[in-house]
């Protein structure tokens, strides 16, 4: 009974060492994910929508997103069922709360058939002074090249820097179909990368640039193209477009 009674009290000793490991792995495991968490942070990228609400956006000029912009299944949708002049009613274009400089954009678009919208960078947002995110603001085209009559239009074609700049090749897929696209602007250098490809590279802000500009359809605005910091937009075009896992990192 003695020798019963001493195996009891060394298993339960056993039991309670191999419970004190157990508890030590698992708070050990549990750490894991926050430090590729930390890590992934360290990278600087920052989501500029959460795939559940418009946090981080509104209408230019506005303070709150227009209601024809819906969040559904972790996409951002401009519903443009109710259509007024050229674009939605309840949309117009939605801007980013900061301004950013030097940046890595990275997101996915799907445009409807015979769709088109945009987006626009180095938007400044002063509706005293500027009409549209476009007075301003870059335009990489976003567009159902296969539909839409822009198409026809030479420097108006899907990842084109609208009007200034066409793409070097077609990379786009078929309305209706997810679109991965890159903006890089780091120290006057611009780039465009649509589906893996870059499509357009160009620096910003020198001669060659104002000449550019001077022969477009924005050589009456004269402060589109020269601001070095900006909003990013989104377009509302009148025509359904989403957008996704969208995300910066500044440089």
């Amino acid at each position: 009974m003695k020798h019963h009674f001493l195996s009891v009290l060394l298993l339960a000793g056993l039991m309670s060492c191999q419970s004190q490991q157990s508890e030590t792995v698992t708070t050990e495991a549990s750490m894991v994910p926050a430090t590729e968490t930390a890590a992934a942070d360290a990278e600087g990228w920052l989501p500029l929508f959460d795939g559940k609400t418009t946090k981080g956006w509104h209408s230019y000029g506005k303070t709150v997103t227009g209601k024809a912009w819906k969040v559904e299944d972790g996409m951002l949708r401009l519903d443009a069922s109710d259509k007024k002049d050229w674009q939605t009613n309840g949309g117009g274009d939605i801007v980013t709360e900061e301004e950013f400089d030097n940046f890595h954009l990275k997101l996915e678009w799907k445009i409807a058939q015979n769709g088109n919208s945009g987006i626009i960078l180095f938007v400044k947002e002063d509706p005293t002074k500027y009409d549209y995110v476009w007075s301003t603001g870059l335009e990489m085209q976003v567009l159902d090249n296969e539909g839409h009559p822009d198409a026809k239009i030479h420097k108006h074609r899907a990842g084109d820097l609208y009007d200034l700049i066409p793409s070097s090749q077609e990379t786009v897929k078929p309305a209706g179909e997810w679109n991965q696209v890159e903006v890089i602007s780091n120290s006057g250098k611009l780039q465009f990368i649509q589906n893996g490809v870059e499509v357009v590279n160009t620096t910003l802000w020198d001669d060659n640039w104002k000449k550019l500009v001077a022969g477009s359809k924005f050589a009456s605005m004269p402060d589109f193209g020269t601001f070095r910091s900006g909003k990013i937009a989104l377009q509302d075009h009148g025509d359904n477009v989403w957008y996704r896992n969208i995300m910066i990192k500044r440089l």
